[in-house]
């Protein structure tokens, strides 16, 4: 599970750097093309240090499935609110990317964490 953080929280540090250096090689780039990169780090963060802490894991998987959740919040809710005015911009690129990334974190989590409720009993 861990390592399943720490492979989710690097796609989206790459994904918000890419969004940043196309940004500013057009002559439009802005911080906020960053915000999958600022999801990204602390799921990349809580999973090495579950990795490291082992007593710690289950707590820090579900902090990390917070903010995962509140990524895809975050991101599915501004792509479904400009729904009708939506383009193939590298924004709604850079967006689609961070909400299915945590989606899929998500539901794996969700799963392993069921998984593991269900050997425990």
């Amino acid at each position: 599970m861990s390592t399943l953080s720490i492979v989710c929280g690097i796609l989206l540090i790459l994904v918000g750097l890419a969004g940043y250096i196309h940004g500013t090689s057009t002559g439009h780039g802005s911080v906020t093309a960053l915000i999958p990169a600022f999801i990204g780090i602390p799921l990349a963060l809580l999973g090495v240090i579950a990795g490291i802490k082992d007593g710690w894991r289950k707590h820090l998987m579900h902090v990390a499935v917070v903010i995962a959740l509140l990524g895809f919040i975050a991101t599915a809710g501004r792509l479904i609110s400009k729904l009708s005015e939506l383009t193939m911009s590298a924004a709604v690129l850079s967006q689609t990317a961070t909400a299915i990334i945590c989606v899929v974190f998500i539901i794996l989590s969700i799963r392993s964490f069921a998984a593991a409720r269900k050997d425990r009993l």
